[in-house]
């Protein structure tokens, strides 16, 4: 018999500062919505104000529903959470976008977290289709950027997602 696991894709993102991950993330989720996805997040620190003030000052047609997003810090990484957060949140019909933002550790941890638990729960979310953005401060991450990249399959930039080689060029994924 067949192991049907649910669809993952993986996306990078990098940022320098809390305004700018903001400013480039508000039209993508503006435009996700109009798509019908479920977005989510695991952020490390809280972003809630950043979004109020921009979107107070941006026209989205969606502005209601991206202020229901949490965009308060996450209690915490712990299996426990992570297990509950995709109970929750997660809908077995849509598209689900995860966005994760902190230090590298964290979002190694919370990616981890998300697919044990997906893992082990393969069954009941089998078909279920999950795309996790992970936003990586500039200033905080001293591992090789080439390293982050052949675990992510594009990146999220403030014009939308593109192939990672478009964005860098000469990259080429690393083969293990």
């Amino acid at each position: 018999m067949e192991l049907v696991k649910p669809t993952i894709e993986k996306i990078c993102s990098f940022y320098v500062s809390d305004w700018h991950l903001v400013t480039m993330l508000l039209p993508y989720i503006n435009k996700e919505i109009n798509e019908k996805a479920n977005i989510i997040t695991v952020l490390e620190k809280d972003i809630e104000e950043n979004i109020v003030t921009l979107i107070d000052r941006l026209n989205l047609k969606n502005r209601e529903k991206i202020l229901k997003i949490n965009w308060k810090k996450s209690n915490g990484i712990k299996y426990s959470e992570i297990k509950n957060k995709i109970k929750e949140e997660v809908k077995e019909d849509k598209l689900n976008i995860i966005f994760i933002t902190g230090n590298k550790n964290y979002m190694d941890i919370t990616n981890k977290n998300i697919e044990k638990f997906l893992q082990e729960n393969s069954k009941k979310y089998k078909e279920i289709n999950i795309k996790i953005i992970n936003c990586f401060e500039v200033g905080d991450f001293n591992t090789n950027i080439i390293d982050i990249l052949s675990e992510h399959t594009k990146i999220l930039n403030t014009s939308g997602e593109k192939a990672i080689n478009d964005v860098f060029d000469g990259y080429e994924e690393k083969i293990n």
